[in-house]
Parts: C-alpha cells; structure tokens; sequence
C-alpha cells in the first residue's frame, strides 16, 4: 500500500496546493498527495495554478483549500515553512521543508518555489522508494 502524504501550511491556498499537485504529477506511483491547511481560505492562490500549469502543464485549478480534518489520516506530514504547528498529527514520518511563501510576490519567485518543491517531491519520493523513511510505524508528533 502508498504511503499517503499531507503536505501543510497555514491557509493550504499556495505551496502546498503546488506541493499536493506535483506530488500527484511525479510521484503518484509512489505515494498519495493530500493537502491542508491550519486555515482554510475560499480559493487558491491563481499565480500558484497558472505557475503548475506553465511549468508542468498539469492543471490544479480544480483543488480547492482544505483544513486538516478533511483530509485521510496521513503517512507523511510534510510542513511547508511559516513554523506551522499540526498539533497531535498522527503520523510516521514529519519534516519541514522551509518554503517562503511567494505570495505578492514575482512570477521568478513562483517559480523559483516550483521549481525547490518539484526537487523536494522527487527527494521525498526517492527517500520512499529505498525506504530511508520508515512510514509504516505510526506514532503521534507534534
């Protein structure tokens, strides 16, 4: 079975949505990409989807932002920076990857922050795949 893996920032509307969206695009056959936020806010960033969709032509206008209660009980908590607190998360494995938020910022830095989450989400599904992250031994983090 995949791991399933929740990528999490505070309002789930832009790095983590780009991470949730490269997650399904490079590394489906691995693990299963969720995302959440702290917070939930009624759409996500448009720089963010037309960014995926210029780099990657993978089309995330369809995701929408949700809270951690909405989403399966995950594997693998990935946080994307902002020093997001996901108290009592269930799960085997956490990391932070420490991701400034691009946004009202430039299009370079949308990209830029693309660009490090398509090499993060490649590592992640490396890791995985030679099993330097033991996923299947849940324990509670905070």
């Amino acid at each position: 079975m995949k791991p399933k893996v929740g990528f999490i920032c505070v309002h789930n509307s832009c790095r983590s949505q780009m991470a949730e969206a490269l997650g399904k695009w490079l590394a489906s056959e691995t693990f299963e990409s969720f995302s959440a936020g702290t917070e939930s806010v009624p759409k996500i960033n448009e720089d963010a989807i037309q960014t995926i969709y210029d780099l990657y032509q993978f089309d995330m206008s369809q995701q929408r932002s949700k809270t951690l209660e909405t989403i399966p009980e995950v594997d693998i908590v990935i946080t994307m920076g902002c020093n997001v607190q996901c108290p009592q998360v269930k799960c085997s494995h956490r990391e932070d990857w420490g991701l400034d938020d691009p946004t009202g910022k430039s299009q370079t830095e949308f990209e830029r922050t693309a660009k490090t989450i398509e090499k993060k989400v490649l590592d992640l599904k490396r890791r995985i795949e030679t099993g330097k992250i033991d996923y299947e031994n849940p324990k509670v983090r905070n």
